[in-house]
Formats: structure tokens, sequence, C-alpha cells
């Protein structure tokens, strides 16, 4: 009998810019889950949110400086090279086809974001893509009562407690893990480079360091 595969976390988002806290929840996952890696998948344009104000290829960059000390993190620049609008749908599919049908891939979702999946792009074609991994406060579990009802059915029906299940399937299956509590936002370090002010130590220093040589995010 085949040893089963370990799964593979699939973490998108803009990342613009990238810090310390979506580095902390991908360790978080990638412990708690019990994951051969963790892939980022950079957003190239994306679809729910205004366009980012420095270009694709620049928050790419950045992310693979931020990743570059982890051998389990390990970066995707399919979306940006694409130069199309980023849906989690397709991105799945891109990358089911190149890793094949029986790899295990756990989408890592914030609690949030998986709150509003039912106003996603083809969301209920999300669970014969991948499992989700929903990043949650300690203590602080989702609450089916509080969802949509057709996701919060999805939710009763997927969910399982024990991270090795998603080793027995290649997508399906609903779980949680605890994330650290990091008060940092990509919102905030905007801000505090657009006023001139350090963003030191709530993101990695070859970052900052690519952030002042290119002058990013300033003021104009």
């Amino acid at each position: 009998m085949d040893k089963p595969r370990r799964a593979i976390g699939i973490f998108g988002g803009t990342f613009n810019p990238i810090h310390f806290g979506h580095l902390r929840l991908a360790e978080d996952a990638l412990q708690q889950l019990d994951l051969a890696e963790i892939l980022w998948v950079p957003a190239g344009q994306p679809w729910h949110r205004d366009q980012p104000g420095v270009s694709a290829a620049q928050r790419l960059a950045m992310v693979d400086l931020a990743l570059a000390d982890n051998p389990a993190f390990r970066l995707d620049p399919g979306e940006v090279e694409s130069n199309q609008p980023s849906y989690t749908v397709p991105t799945l599919e891109r990358l089911r086809a190149q890793l094949g049908d029986a790899q295990p891939l756990v989408l890592l979702l914030g609690a949030d974001a998986f709150a509003d999946l039912t106003t996603w792009h083809r969301w209920q074609a999300l669970f014969g893509l991948a499992h989700i991994a929903i990043a949650h406060r300690p203590g602080f579990t989702i609450d089916p009562a509080s969802l949509p009802e057709s996701l919060a059915a999805e939710h009763r029906q997927r969910l399982v407690e024990d991270a090795t299940s998603l080793n027995t399937a290649p997508a399906g299956h609903i779980t949680g893990f605890c994330m650290t509590q990091l008060d940092i936002s990509a919102t905030r370090i905007r801000a505090l480079l657009a006023s001139g002010q350090s963003p030191r130590y709530l993101l990695p220093d070859a970052v900052i360091a690519y952030i002042q040589h290119h002058q990013l995010y300033r003021k104009l």
C-alpha cells in the first residue's frame, strides 16, 4: 500500500507588502497541520480589492525575499506571470494540473475570508480542488450559526478535527488551526511608510531594504 502523501499548503494573497503576520500564520499552519511545505501564491490582479499601489512584480520580489531562509516555504509566480485577474478556483485548477490529482492540497484562509466564501467566484468548486484550513484565534473556532446556510452545511459535512485526515484524500475536508495573534497589518505598514515612519520589526529586514531601495509606498 502506498504511503499517504503529506499535504501541501496553499497560501494566496496580495501581500502588499508581506509581513510577519503572514509569515507566522504560515508557520503555524505548517506545524499544526503537519504540511510538507507551503506554496505562496501572490495574486497578480486581485479581483476583490483595489489595485495595489506597487506592481505585481515588486510584490512577488518582496515575497521571494521574505521566504528565502525557510526551505519549507516555496514561491509560485504563476498568477503574477499570467497578468490576469486572480481567482482562487482557476489558481487551484492550475496548481492541481501541475501537482497531480492525488496530491492533497490545503487552502489556508483566515476566519473572515472563510465567512465570506459564498461571495467568491465558483466557491463550491473549491472543495473538489483542495481541503480548507481556517486560521482562528486561540479559543475562537468558527461558529456555524454565523455562516450563510449553504456554507454552514458544507462546514458541518466536511469538518474534521484530526489534521492527519488531510493526507487521506486530495481535497474536500475543512479543519481549523490556531494562529499566533500579531497585531500587524499591511494597511498599517503602508501608512507608516507613507508618513516616513519606520516599519522595523513588522516585516523582514530584506523586505524593508527592498521597499526603501525602490522608494515604494511613499506619499506622492
